[in-house]
Parts: structure tokens; sequence; C-alpha cells
């Protein structure tokens, strides 16, 4: 997995069912570089390599994907932009869902089991 520098962090929520962390997609960040020509996009490799730094810092795993189980990019972030990243944890199972989106405009989404902090743990 890269190792992308976070974006700025507006908020975090600590929630019923997981954290949402409000981020704004400034339009300075290096990812935008090239990545179109004709239109800045956020890639999506960036987007899931936020989703499993957030996770695994918050809940206590290592930034190691075992299993990317589910992915799906529904709309563009553009630069300019602020998002909301709501993660949930099935800690039974290692899995993080994660989701971008703003209002009701959803940007994409995954699941992905990650690796236990401790080596004895169980793995996916």
């Amino acid at each position: 997995m890269i190792k992308s520098s976070l974006p700025p962090i507006i908020s975090k929520q600590v929630l019923e069912d997981g954290v949402e962390w409000q981020l704004r997609i400034d339009a300075e960040l290096p990812y935008f570089n090239g990545h179109f020509p004709e239109q800045a996009v956020l890639p999506g490799v960036t987007q899931l390599d936020w989703a499993v730094q957030l996770g695994a810092a918050e809940f206590g795993y290592r930034p190691e994907v075992q299993t990317l189980e589910v992915l799906k990019f529904q709309q563009l972030i553009l630069p300019g932009s602020q998002v909301r990243l709501k993660i949930s944890l099935n800690r039974a199972k290692h899995k993080l869902t994660f989701a971008y989106y703003q209002d009701d405009q959803r940007y994409g989404s995954g699941r992905i089991c990650l690796a236990p902090l401790q080596s004895n743990q169980e793995a996916c």
C-alpha cells in the first residue's frame, strides 16, 4: 500500500457505528498532478489509502490490506471539494467498511480486511 499523506481534516466525529471525518480536498494536493490533464481527479488508490490509514489508526490495526473485498467508485472527487469519510469496523472479522460522501452524493465505498496488530491474532 502506498503511504499518501492525509488531506486536511476539518472535523472528526465518533458515531455509534463508526467514525466520520470531514476532509478538505485542496487543489494543491500532489495526487492531482497529471491525474488527469483535462480535469484533475482524486485517484481511487489515494482514496483507498486514506481509508486504510485512518481506519487502521482509529481501530488499532496495522495499515496493511489482507483482502480487498469490495471497491466501488460512483462519482469523481474534484479539487476544492469537501467530503465525509465514514468508517465502521467488524472487529470479529477485522473488516473495515468505508464510504466517501457529501450530503446525498456518494463518491466511493469499499470493504477491506486489515492485518491484525498482533501477529498472534487470527487474520482474515
